[in-house]
């Protein structure tokens, strides 16, 4: 009953080093996977304009290309959907352990 361990708490990262986190370690965290739905989402956006814009011009082959990118961001979300239901989100704290980054401050836990 009079040992004493010691406690090891962490701080928590902000949201940017969440991302630099997730994009350095094995695996994926939740900020990182919404910056990356949020990147995905505007190159949508972008490609949908140059898909308006190119079914109005003269060109078809300008058309074309713009389907074949659209077709090509598809199937990337498409794929990195499945590749992360197939691993699973991995928690930040867990990335910061793996990689040997946590700040460590050790405080004696009380015995209750």
């Amino acid at each position: 009953m009079g040992e004493s361990e010691n406690c090891v708490t962490f701080e928590k990262p902000s949201a940017a080093e969440a991302v630099l986190l997730g994009a350095l370690a094995p695996g994926v965290n939740r900020p990182t996977w919404l910056v990356l739905k949020c990147v995905m989402l505007a190159l949508g956006a972008c490609l949908a304009i140059m898909l308006y814009a190119a079914f109005y011009s003269s060109s078809s082959a300008m058309a074309f290309h713009v389907l074949v990118l659209v077709l090509l961001s598809s199937m990337l979300f498409i794929l990195l959907n499945w590749f992360l239901s197939q691993t699973g989100i991995v928690s930040v704290e867990q990335q910061m352990k793996d990689m040997d980054l946590q700040s460590r401050q050790e405080t004696p836990k009380k015995d209750t």
